[in-house]
């Protein structure tokens, strides 16, 4: 990695991936105003496959993966994005963009729990309080159990966390499989299988009615497959190679405030105090599971005919090794 530390260029770059992704919240909620849930997320898959394949054949124009490994990331895609984008999109419409942004975001909490028995990292005491404390949070911004002000229907929190843990699951695989130098083009093949499979659930379940193609959708899809998938992962795995993972995953709070913000001057989302307190807790654990000290097992990890994690590549969780950290 050349560099460990944040240069201006880093900074920016972040801030641009950190306000493409906390957008994607809102636009998810202005595309379902004209898509079902399984196209829009349909949609996304496709468009973004499209993109990132651009992007890496520009970048990488002789691709590193052979067979196996392009089918190892199309099997990783096929169920973890289409659980991930379908759970997200079917929650969405029950829930408003900062809230569902807030709970999606206890992605690093489940990347910590997984990483123990996939990637034998051994967590500390602080791991197991932050994940503590963010599940209390998610139970503050649900309200459950609270007598009076309207609580979050369950349904669609229980989607939001199922999407969450798809999305970490594929982030622990991938990391586990795949080298960094190999992590661009393996996104494109899980996306060809996140396409895959989405496009199957949406023909099964949900065929009917089609989208809409106004000039909303259209600005929907483009920034969430374009702007919001085959750009930001891309800025998102540049960064990997010069600034610490740990560093970068302390800071994805800041995609939730963005989603909270906007939600607020466009939709005119409100939290109660009991909310608020929930999003300060889980905000709060985001950046302390990043910051937590994080020791590798004794174990070299390594799926069936795969190669071992490299010794020197850098984690989400801390220290080693970088993962194909599926943006939302």
């Amino acid at each position: 990695m050349a560099d460990a530390g944040w240069s201006g260029t880093s900074r920016a770059l972040f801030l641009v991936i950190a306000l493409v992704w906390g957008l994607n919240y809102i636009f998810v909620n202005l595309g379902l105003a004209f898509s079902g849930p399984l196209w829009l997320g349909t949609l996304r898959a496709a468009f973004g496959l499209l993109g990132s394949a651009v992007i890496f054949a520009f970048v990488h124009p002789r691709g590193k993966l052979d067979r196996r490994g392009r089918r190892d990331a199309f099997l990783i895609g096929l169920p973890n994005i289409t659980v991930f984008f379908t759970c997200w999109f079917l929650a969405a419409g029950e829930v408003l963009p900062g809230v569902a942004a807030v709970i999606i975001y206890t992605f690093p909490l489940w990347v910590a729990v997984l990483s123990a028995p996939l990637l034998g990292h051994r967590l500390t005491a602080r791991h197991g309080v932050s994940v503590a404390a963010c599940f209390a949070g998610v139970v503050l911004i649900s309200q459950l159990g609270f007598v009076g002000g309207e609580t979050v229907p369950l349904a669609p929190v229980v989607e939001l966390l199922v999407a969450a843990f798809a999305w970490a699951m594929a982030t622990v695989v991938i990391q586990r499989r795949f080298h960094r130098d190999e992590m661009l083009e393996a996104n494109v093949y899980q996306l060809v299988g996140g396409a895959v499979g989405m496009l199957a659930v949406t023909l099964l379940f949900q065929p009917i009615p089609l989208p809409d193609f106004q000039p909303v959708l259209w600005a929907s899809v483009g920034w969430l497959g374009v702007l919001g998938t085959a750009v930001a992962y891309s800025i998102w795995f540049y960064l990997l190679g010069r600034t610490r993972a740990a560093t970068l995953s302390a800071y994805l709070f800041l995609v939730p405030v963005v989603a909270l913000a906007a939600s607020a001057m466009i939709f005119h989302e409100r939290l109660t105090v009991v909310q608020l307190a929930g999003v300060v807790l889980v905000l709060a654990s985001i950046y302390g599971i990043a910051r937590a000290p994080t020791r590798p097992g004794d174990r070299r990890l390594a799926l069936p005919g795969t190669k071992a994690t490299s010794p020197g590549a850098d984690s989400v969780l801390g220290e080693p090794p970088s993962p194909d950290s599926e943006p939302s």
